[in-house]
C-alpha cells in the first residue's frame, strides 16, 4: 500500500491537515487512522500547527518534530516537501523576522542577529537580512526607545540617566557608540525643553 502520507501527482503538493481528508480510495480505514498511525502524517499536523502560529525557521521546525521522537529521516522528508513546496524558507523567515522585532521590539542589529543564529538560520541568510537595516533606520528606533523612556525619568539625575538608557540601548543590541550619542542628544534635548528637569 503506498504511504498515505504522500500526495498524488506532483512531490510539492500537500493535503490539509492530517486527518482533514476522509475520503478516497482508503475510505473509511483513513478516516480512522490517527496521525500517530502515520509518522509523516503526525509530522505534518505537527508543522502545520506550529506554522498557524507564526512563521518558523527549517531548524525550529526540525527540533520540534525530533523532540516528539519522530524518525529523523521521516522528519527531514515531510520538511523538505515543506522547503520545495515554499512553506519553509529561511531567506523569508529571517526577513520577516528582522522587520517586525526591529519595529515593534525596537532590536538593534546585534541583537537582530543573535535570535537568528539561535534559531538556527545560516549566516548567509541572517547576513542579508541584518543588510536591510540601514544606520539611518536602527538610529530612529534607538531615539524612539529613549524619548520614550525618559518621559518617566524626570526625576533622576543627568548621570543616572545616560547609566540607564545606554544599558536600554545595549541590551536590545544597539552598539554602544550608537547606544552614548543617541541617550545624549536625546537628555540634552530634554534638558533644553525643560530647564528645571534635574531640579525635581
Amino acid at each position: 500500500m503506498n504511504d498515505e502520507g504522500t500526495s498524488r501527482g506532483s512531490g510539492t503538493r500537500f493535503p490539509g491537515p492530517a486527518g482533514a481528508d476522509s475520503t478516497g480510495e482508503a475510505g473509511e480505514s483513513k478516516s480512522k487512522r490517527k496521525p500517530a498511525d502515520d509518522p509523516a502524517a503526525q509530522a505534518r499536523d505537527v508543522v502545520y500547527r506550529l506554522l498557524a502560529v507564526r512563521a518558523r525557521s527549517h531548524s525550529e521546525l526540525r527540533q520540534a518534530l525530533l523532540r516528539k521522537e519522530i524518525d529523523e529521516e521521516v522528519v527531514d522528508s515531510v520538511l523538505q516537501k515543506f522547503v520545495d513546496a515554499g512553506l519553509v524558507d529561511d531567506a523569508s523567515f529571517a526577513e520577516e523576522w528582522v522587520n517586525s522585532r526591529q519595529r515593534y521590539q525596537g532590536l538593534g542589529r546585534k541583537a537582530l542577529g543573535f535570535e537568528l543564529r539561535r534559531k538556527g538560520v545560516d549566516e548567509q541568510h541572517v547576513e542579508a537580512a541584518l543588510a536591510n537595516v540601514d544606520a539611518e533606520s536602527e538610529e530612529e528606533r534607538a531615539r524612539e526607545l529613549v524619548q520614550r523612556k525618559l518621559s518617566s525619568m524626570r526625576s533622576a539625575d543627568h548621570q543616572a540617566k545616560m547609566r540607564r538608557l545606554v544599558g536600554m540601548l545595549a541590551r536590545k543590541g544597539y552598539s554602544e557608540g550608537l547606544a552614548y550619542r543617541v541617550v545624549k542628544d536625546e537628555i540634552e534635548s530634554a534638558d533644553e525643553a525643560d530647564p528645571g528637569a534635574d531640579l525635581l
